[in-house]
């Protein structure tokens, strides 16, 4: 009996290994198409989208080249602008929300209590109710260019981030921050010595998440910065068109796949994170 129930679920796991593959291939078939149209002509990225280039379709590197110097904007402050503003905003959330998330966890008080819930309440605005308002204020507030961007950016990512710190910081046992506080440690020393070492996994997770979502954004840099002098790359992309509205849709793909290649190996590196710190910050609290 032992026996079969263990042939059952060995081949059940062999039906869910394959399902997932299938499910897999289907998600990474995109990136594979626009790889593949990167080393095509143009007028055969529009004609023979998923065939393999050969013969005259194949450009070799040249639809890379013409994407790193097409027009007046360099490509590579593009990357620049991009690098800056993905690390200051992540940065700057991953600071702020856990120390947030830290007093909200430790201090039993109506204002704890409402300022948790108005962070989980923020999840659920979108973006585009408040966006011509928000475009305002940035330029109001002079926070329109890549280095003043992230306090955007730390407003609109603090939600989640503060929901995951908070569920991890609940689980963590309140003795450690006592004998902390009995060798003298101030809150700031507890929180930089004690507390945030143990935030690792969910550090990790919130980051990749952050990163993610920052890196690719269009539309709020697109809203607030100055096209004519700061672009990141969604935005340099979006502008890689000639005259009429023409576009060329071969360099288009080469620059997608210059702009996800960061991203990608980032998410490898650190993917055995995501799911242990997700799971600590939503199961509890």
């Amino acid at each position: 009996m032992k026996q079969r129930e263990k042939e059952n679920a060995k081949f059940s796991q062999k039906i869910l290994t394959a399902i997932f593959a299938a499910i897999s291939l289907i998600y990474i078939s995109p990136i594979f198409i626009v790889l593949m149209n990167s080393f095509k002509k143009n007028s055969a990225v529009k004609t023979q989208t998923f065939q393999w280039p050969k013969g005259e379709q194949f450009v070799k590197f040249a639809n890379y080249i013409k994407g790193f110097t097409f027009g007046n904007y360099p490509f590579y402050k593009a990357i620049i602008f991009s690098f800056m503003i993905t690390i200051l905003s992540t940065f700057l959330i991953l600071l702020c929300t856990s120390m947030a998330a830290w007093y909200i966890a430790r201090v039993d008080s109506l204002v704890a209590r409402i300022a948790y819930y108005l962070f989980v309440f923020s999840m659920v605005v979108p973006f585009q109710m408040v966006m011509f308002t928000l475009s305002k204020t940035a330029d109001n507030l002079g926070l329109n260019t890549p280095w003043t961007i992230p306090i955007v950016y730390l407003g609109f990512g603090a939600g989640m981030a503060v929901f995951m710190f908070t569920g991890f910081i609940k689980g963590l046992p309140l003795e450690i921050e006592e004998a902390a506080a009995i060798d003298g440690c101030g809150p700031i020393r507890t929180f930089f010595i004690v507390i945030l070492p143990m935030l690792k996994p969910t550090l990790i997770s919130v980051g990749i998440l952050e990163i993610m979502w920052i890196w690719n954004d269009y539309l709020l840099p697109y809203l607030t910065l100055d096209m004519n002098e700061y672009r990141t790359i969604p935005i340099h992309i979006q502008y890689l068109q000639g005259s009429y509205g023409a576009v060329d849709l071969g360099a288009i793909m080469a620059l997608i796949i210059l702009s996800i290649i960061p991203v990608i190996i980032f998410y490898l590196v650190c993917q055995k994170y995501i799911i242990k710190g997700v799971a600590a910050g939503a199961v509890k609290g």
